[in-house]
């Protein structure tokens, strides 16, 4: 009988709780996407333009003309020679402008009597001939002696640049091909 008295007593209590009345419906919420937030954004700063550092170029030809001039009044040289100018070698500490200063040799011997100067054409073609590369620079004085005596030249011209880049020395000298005696060598500094 308890079985039945609790029963009916736990029916009355939870048909007994008082309900709540109906709440009128209330339309959605709505949602609004959140609009975002200006940052203000920093106003970038003009930076200064940096100023190319300073290109100094050095005068070859006034470099080169005093030392073209003391080697054409050295003694033992016979007039009419042949000269291979060998190209100026880079001994310097930075990049220096070797093709300009070769060019300078060049330019600096066009005109004098005593030696008749083999062309850079010339000089293409047999570098072709030899098997070298037209753009070899013959730092190897064996293979410049085995060029000038394939152009039948009696002497070569070697020189380098020297020491700082920004301001080089100079250095020349002239060889016999047949024996490989330095008969000449001056030195100067490159002039700006």
């Amino acid at each position: 009988m308890k079985k039945y008295l609790f029963v009916v007593l736990a029916a009355l209590v939870l048909t007994g709780c008082p309900t709540r009345a109906p709440e009128p419906e209330q339309p959605p919420a709505t949602i609004e996407p959140a609009q975002p937030v200006p940052t203000p954004q920093p106003v970038p700063q003009p930076q200064p333009v940096p100023t190319p550092p300073k290109i100094r170029t050095l005068d070859w030809q006034a470099s080169v003309d005093p030392l073209v001039k003391q080697m054409l009044g050295a003694q033992g040289i016979a007039p009419g020679s042949v000269l291979l100018i060998n190209s100026m070698k880079n001994n310097t500490n930075g990049s220096v402008q070797t093709g300009k200063a070769t060019a300078a040799l060049y330019s600096a011997l066009a005109s004098n009597s005593t030696f008749t100067v083999i062309s850079q054409e010339q000089m293409a073609s047999a570098k072709q001939t030899l098997g070298l590369s037209v753009d070899d620079s013959l730092e190897s004085r064996s293979k410049a002696v085995g060029l000038a005596r394939y152009v039948n030249a009696q002497y070569v011209l070697y020189s380098d640049a020297n020491g700082d880049a920004k301001q080089p020395e100079i250095e020349m000298q002239l060889m016999l091909v047949q024996s490989g005696e330095i008969v000449w060598s001056g030195k100067g500094l490159a002039q700006e």
